[in-house]
């Protein structure tokens, strides 16, 4: 009786274990992408959220207001050297990095103030720098958001946009 006593106590740990595993997975799980462009490390932290059968643009995410470019704490760029980024000149640091998607175009913002929850207490005054871009159709939909390091630019790719930003 006590091997039968035993055997029902660890089947009951491992099912609890199985059951509080499932519940640590994220709805939307941080991600981290680095690269090189022109010679600069460049890292983005961001979450990952899903698309889960939901409109994003215009709707889950809305347009003309600042969206924190990823789930949870605003997504973060970093970068060791000075770039420009559309022309314009970015220097070394880390960053919050927003967006304030339009039907047409992108308002994309490099805030000083990195480590903050979302957009909603971003401060415009503490921008370093903010550029407009043409988000393009996406070739297939994106399912989970996810940011990559190209050459010449970063893109940020969810639903059925991609949103490039040129880089030197």
């Amino acid at each position: 009786m006590k091997l039968q006593k035993r055997i029902g106590i660890f089947l009951m740990t491992l099912v609890m274990t199985i059951f509080a595993n499932a519940q640590d997975k994220k709805a939307s799980p941080a991600e981290t992408v680095t690269g090189k462009i022109n010679g600069a490390t460049i890292t983005i932290n961001y979450g990952s959220p899903s698309v889960k059968g939901r409109a994003i643009w215009g709707e889950l995410v809305p347009f003309g207001e600042v969206w924190r470019a990823g789930a949870n704490e605003a997504t973060t760029f970093e970068t060791d050297k000075e770039i420009t980024v559309e022309g314009k000149k970015l220097p070394a640091g880390k960053y919050a990095f927003f967006v304030i998607p339009e039907k047409d175009a992108a308002t994309i913002i490099f805030n000083k103030e990195w480590k903050q929850w979302g957009a909603y207490k971003m401060d415009a005054k503490q921008d370093q720098l903010r550029v407009k871009v043409t988000p393009k159709k996406s070739a297939s939909m994106t399912e989970k958001l996810v940011y990559k390091i190209n050459k010449d630019n970063i893109t940020l790719s969810w639903e059925n946009w991609d949103i490039p930003v040129k880089i030197k």
